[in-house]
């Protein structure tokens, strides 16, 4: 049943331009920066996703809330990002797997949606002018005071928000949900223990690991590389995660401490800690990748990827080592989607290999990560 509902809201972005909805659901005002994601399907898990910490999130597909919500497909323990902006919303679940509606598991949550919104115009100035601050306030909020609080939140550049969604102790990642359509259970990786560094880790990643078979320790972001090397783990994942990768400054000494220790595969946010521990750096895209169709070129054979992609910053190839390649490139854009050492089993991928729902090019990289662990043991 919704509820909360109040007549009209607006999205405000930093740079004055306001787009107004027909209603506002749900807590306000919401703060963050405003971002665009193009995936037609996903959005409980687009929510949930650590990596949209303190992000708006506009979505370009038509319909948003058509299927509901369920326990099942979220990607952390909570709502993560900081608003919702949407073209039409469906309030009626039509989904034999829905638990609840959308509108209510957000109110639930305290974050804002804004309905009735011209997103297709929130994404074409997004797009032009770049990613940015902004804010979902009620139509009973003076834009002059709205502006205020916007320019006042922080920016994303700089920003250490690994500290916000990792764990606080290490855990075991036991799933009860494998063995299903979504997650066939096998053995490639039985006996393995691998040791993943949570700077805002998504949980289908875990099950992609436990569904190999795998054993997975989840540790904390600021974990020593020292505590990570006596645990007794045969290979290591960096995870996802939001904010400046330039700011974790902690995650860099680890993985720079790492390196030549046990294989690594870094993803998206891992990708980039990775790369700036190998002195290579990063840099803020204009308005980011955010969707479920984008090419990336494989350069050891040309093949084309399509990938799912969440990342506002990418790695600058510029101060790549001798000892490093470039294995991805995005086709868009030409940026760098993907890193691999000369001769230690350590690689990693700007994209998201275990996408849900999809689409599942890069599922084939665990299994890669699972060779180099048996390889190393020899």
């Amino acid at each position: 049943m919704l509820s909360k509902r109040q007549n009209g809201g607006y999205l405000l972005l930093e740079d004055g331009t306001c787009f107004p909805g027909e209603a506002l659901y749900g807590a306000a005002p919401g703060l963050g920066e405003a971002v665009f994601n193009t995936s037609h399907s996903g959005y409980q898990e687009i929510l949930t996703d650590p990596s949209y910490r303190c992000q708006i999130m506009v979505f370009t597909a038509a319909h948003i809330g058509n299927v509901g919500v369920n326990a099942e497909d979220v990607e952390s323990d909570r709502v993560q990002a900081a608003g919702a902006v949407v073209r039409n919303l469906s309030p009626l679940p039509r989904s034999w797997r829905s638990q609840g509606d959308l509108v209510s598991w957000l109110e639930k949550a305290g974050v804002p949606l804004l309905a009735g919104a011209d997103t297709r115009a929130i994404t074409l100035h997004l797009r032009d002018r770049g990613a940015m601050r902004a804010g979902i306030f009620p139509v009973t909020e003076p834009s002059e005071k709205a502006l205020a609080q916007v320019k006042a939140s922080p920016s994303m550049v700089g920003a250490d928000l690994a500290l916000e969604v990792t764990c606080s102790e290490p855990y075991a990642f036991s799933p009860v949900d494998l063995n299903s359509p979504w997650h066939p259970v096998q053995e490639s990786g039985a006996g393995l223990r691998v040791a993943v560094l949570d700077f805002g880790v998504k949980r289908n990643i875990l099950r992609k690991l436990a569904c190999r078979g795998c054993q997975v320790a989840v540790l904390p972001a600021q974990i020593s590389a020292n505590d990570v090397l006596s645990g007794g783990y045969q290979g290591v994942l960096i995870s996802n995660g939001p904010g400046d990768p330039a700011a974790i400054t902690y995650g860099i000494k680890t993985v720079r401490d790492l390196i030549g220790k046990l294989p690594i595969f870094g993803i998206c946010l891992g990708h980039q800690l990775l790369s700036l521990a190998a002195g290579m750096e990063t840099f803020k895209l204009p308005f980011g990748h955010r969707g479920a169709n984008h090419p990336v070129r494989r350069e050891v054979d040309q093949v084309v990827e399509i990938t799912s992609q969440n990342h506002g910053f990418a790695v600058r190839p510029d101060g790549l080592g001798v000892d490093w390649r470039i294995t991805h490139i995005n086709l868009n854009d030409g940026t760098v989607e993907g890193l691999e050492h000369a001769e230690l089993p350590i690689f990693s991928i700007q994209y998201h290999p275990e996408a849900s729902p999809g689409p599942h090019d890069g599922l084939g990289y665990f299994d890669r990560f699972i060779r180099e662990m048996r390889h190393a043991q020899k």
